[in-house]
């Protein structure tokens, strides 16, 4: 499910089979990596649009985490502690998602699952390349999805 007017009634519906929620971090910048950044986001739509879909039911989608580039990271790092916080309490899993390789460090101390995917510059690449590439990379991150739950099954 995605976090929208039709589908968040949906939610509200059926919240207790909505065990995961999915959170893409994705930055902005204004400046020589602002390039960057755009095809970085659209990296993260794609895959995690398409891992949505596959998981509809169980998995919520929301809204991108945006922060700009340029932010001290003390300060991303508490608002986006906030987020984890209320997300924590709401579900059973919470992922995280990005090609930003500097919230590794942080969210894997905290104990928390986060994706760290290496951007694909799509900008150039015809809609059949993108799809395969993106396929493929979904694919991978399905079972790893799964594997997560499964080993929270049997814990």
């Amino acid at each position: 499910m995605r976090w929208t007017a039709k589908e968040s009634a949906l939610f509200f519906e059926s919240k207790e089979y909505i065990d995961t929620a999915l959170v893409p971090l994705t930055p902005i910048a204004f400046d020589e990596q602002g390039r960057e950044t755009g095809n970085a986001n659209e990296f993260i739509q794609l895959i995690t649009m398409n891992i949505e879909k596959q998981f509809k039911g169980r998995i919520l989608l929301l809204p991108a985490f945006t922060y700009f580039h340029s932010e001290s990271d003390d300060w991303k790092n508490q608002l986006l502690a906030s987020w984890l916080n209320e997300l924590k309490s709401n579900f059973k899993h919470v992922f995280i998602i990005s090609t930003d390789q500097s919230w590794k460090p942080i969210l894997e101390k905290s104990g928390n699952e986060f994706i760290w995917l290496p951007a694909v510059p799509l900008e150039h690449l015809e809609d059949e390349y993108k799809t395969t590439i993106i396929e493929g990379q979904v694919k991978q991150l399905l079972n790893l999805f799964v594997m997560k739950w499964q080993n929270a099954v049997s814990q």
